[in-house]
């Protein structure tokens, strides 16, 4: 037996070719019974639609898809996004196409244009490249591009952040309210604009205290943790801020190694997994994913739908939790 045909559909459900055209094509002009019998063909049946002779037929040439690139689909927050990004889609009858980037600037130009080929209506993406700029290359100029946690160079479009300088100075700004005066901060990489915005809250912060800063870069996996080495300068951090969970995660590990964890405050940028069940428990500024996802994918569905404005940045704000070890006060000089 062939692949189903709308004929088959048609013939099953009792109705006619157009009806069966107007639901599949995701039309609220049927009649809900009619619609509700096309549906149960097409279940019954196992008809899959030609999704290219489907956006030739629709008269706004849309194929109902939309892509979503993120830099980990694993990760808790990019998981969160990903979850709210399709919840806000299905309301629609949208469909979300989903790739991880995994900080391969390689990678996100050739989903970028995979996903440009298959005719998504729009793109929401996590810039990794250094610029954006190939996307006018890959993409017609009708499909809208809405960038999310991390802004992107070369390419204008909406842009929704949180806001991780004012977020990172609320943090240091708390261990300086509990005593601490040598706080040191482990950064991530310098080339990611999170990284550098919340390194310009912690001097932020440091600066309006009159105090020094304490920064070192955090190697990535499979690399000696920075913290003990801090941790055995002359003149010792009291007080640890550390600029991802990854690195938030790495720190508790050495802290703990040392004997130093219920001597030595931290505070981490980005909740993770756990960490309220840590003894003590690790205080954490937290972004709110599923409202970046649910704005990104408001402001997509917003261009497609053809809004002209400016493009214009989205800011949703960070929350500080105080759990325990960022409430730690120095035990000495």
């Amino acid at each position: 037996m062939g692949r189903p045909t709308m004929n088959d559909v048609a013939r099953s459900a009792g109705v006619s070719l157009k009806t069966v055209s107007r639901v599949v094509n995701g039309e609220g002009t049927v009649n809900p019974a009619l619609a509700a019998r096309v549906r149960a063909a097409v279940a019954l049946l196992g008809y899959r639609p030609n999704l290219g002779a489907t956006m030739l037929r629709r008269n706004d040439r849309r194929t109902r898809t939309i892509g979503l690139l993120l830099d980990d689909v694993s990760e808790p927050f990019s998981a969160a996004v990903h979850r709210a990004v399709e919840d806000e889609a299905r309301t629609r009858g949208v469909h979300v196409l989903t790739g991880s980037l995994d900080d391969d600037p390689g990678r996100e130009r050739d989903l970028a244009g995979a996903f440009a080929r298959r005719h998504a209506d729009g793109l929401i993406i996590t810039p990794t490249a250094p610029d954006q700029a190939y996307l006018a290359r890959e993409l017609p100029p009708d499909v809208p591009v809405v960038f999310v946690d991390r802004p992107a160079a070369g390419h204008r479009g909406d842009t929704v952040l949180a806001t991780n300088r004012d977020g990172a100075a609320e943090a240091v700004r708390h261990l300086i309210a509990h005593g601490h005066r040598r706080i040191a901060f482990l950064a991530g990489a310098p080339r990611i604009a999170t990284a550098r915005s919340r390194r310009l809250g912690y001097r932020d912060a440091m600066r309006e205290a009159g105090l020094p800063v304490c920064e070192a870069v955090e190697p990535g996996p499979g690399a000696e943790a920075t913290a003990p080495a801090l941790l055995r300068l002359p003149y010792p951090p009291t007080a640890l801020f550390t600029g991802q969970h990854l690195i938030t995660v790495r720190a508790v590990r050495a802290l703990r190694r040392l004997g130093l964890h219920r001597r030595i405050a931290l505070l981490g940028f980005d909740d993770f997994p756990l960490a309220d069940l840590l003894d003590p428990a690790v205080t954490v500024v937290s972004r709110d994913p599923a409202a970046m996802g649910r704005a990104a994918a408001r402001a997509l569905f917003a261009r497609i739908d053809g809004d002209t404005k400016q493009p214009r940045e989205i800011s949703i704000p960070t929350m500080l939790i105080p759990r325990g070890s960022g409430e730690l006060r120095p035990t000495g000089s």
